[in-house]
């Protein structure tokens, strides 16, 4: 990693700079059941700078790595997330769901199959020996409301996190399309940088370049690029970040470095990242 902008983004030196990070999308989550450990640990072992995960809270108070409101796509179980307690969610199977390619005498991998708590990423992050970052997502509308982001900086204090992000050491970022979560987020960890989520239905007043107050960066669709690739241009020329999801398709990357984005959220983040070394 590089050096610490301003606002805390992390950021290669002027030499690279057009070097983008490449962040494993819920993991290494091609290759594996999306926000599982094994996704995550996948991710890593390819070289990842960072890696993203949607976080929602259960019935109990716990923050898990799930995307959807439901667990029926990505587990054995039926149900919505913030209804379930964490034993509930523990005893469900998270990666079977996800064609495994084994060969059967082997022992299963634990890993591919758990339920993945924040707790338990944030650990795996911090024992990894390279400086790696996490982009969290909070996931809204939840009846949860601000209780997921006020959760998520309690989590983020207890792991050391909540401070201003430092050169050579392991980075957080938060997520949001929710305006009002972002916000919030800032008030109650000023110094974690945040991410303001934007696809097709971006706000008209932000297609200048501008982002709302105390956000440096904008998480755009690569949908969205492809149809107006100068929001890249009007977002650095305000002095914002870019960050671009999901990129798998080779021609989006191309694009991505193209258009000079500050860092590529991926499923597939080894291919991405073997493009990126073949751009330099």
């Amino acid at each position: 990693m590089g050096r610490v902008l301003d606002d805390g983004a992390p950021a290669h030196s002027a030499a690279t700079r057009h070097t983008p990070l490449v962040i494993a999308h819920r993991g290494s989550s091609q290759a594996e059941p999306e926000h599982t450990l094994k996704a995550y640990q996948r991710a890593i072992e390819e070289g990842a700078d960072g890696l993203e995960c949607d976080v929602r809270l259960t019935a109990d108070g716990h923050l898990v790595c799930v995307h959807d409101r439901r667990v029926n796509r990505t587990s054995n179980g039926r149900g919505i997330v913030s209804t379930l307690e964490l034993a509930e969610l523990e005893g469900l199977d998270w990666g079977s769901w996800k064609a495994a390619h084994e060969d059967d005498d082997e022992v299963p991998d634990r890993n591919r199959g758990q339920l993945l708590t924040l707790r338990a990423l944030l650990t795996t992050v911090l024992e990894t020996k390279r400086p790696i970052g996490l982009a969290i997502e909070t996931k809204h509308p939840t009846r949860y409301a601000g209780l997921v982001e006020r959760q998520l900086a309690k989590v983020l204090a207890d792991f050391g996190l909540a401070g201003p992000p430092e050169p050579g050491k392991h980075w957080v970022r938060m997520m949001s399309f929710s305006q009002l979560a972002v916000q919030r987020m800032r008030q109650l960890c000023p110094d974690v940088p945040t991410v303001y989520l934007v696809e097709d239905s971006m706000p008209l007043r932000f297609r200048d370049g501008s982002l709302p107050k105390g956000v440096h960066t904008a998480g755009v669709d690569v949908r969205l690029l492809r149809r107006h690739p100068r929001i890249v241009e009007r977002q650095h020329s305000r002095g914002h970040q870019v960050f671009a999801w999901t990129v798998d398709r080779p021609e989006d990357v191309d694009l991505c470095l193209e258009l000079g984005v500050d860092a590529i959220i991926s499923n597939r983040p080894r291919d991405v990242l073997d493009a990126v070394r073949s751009a330099r």
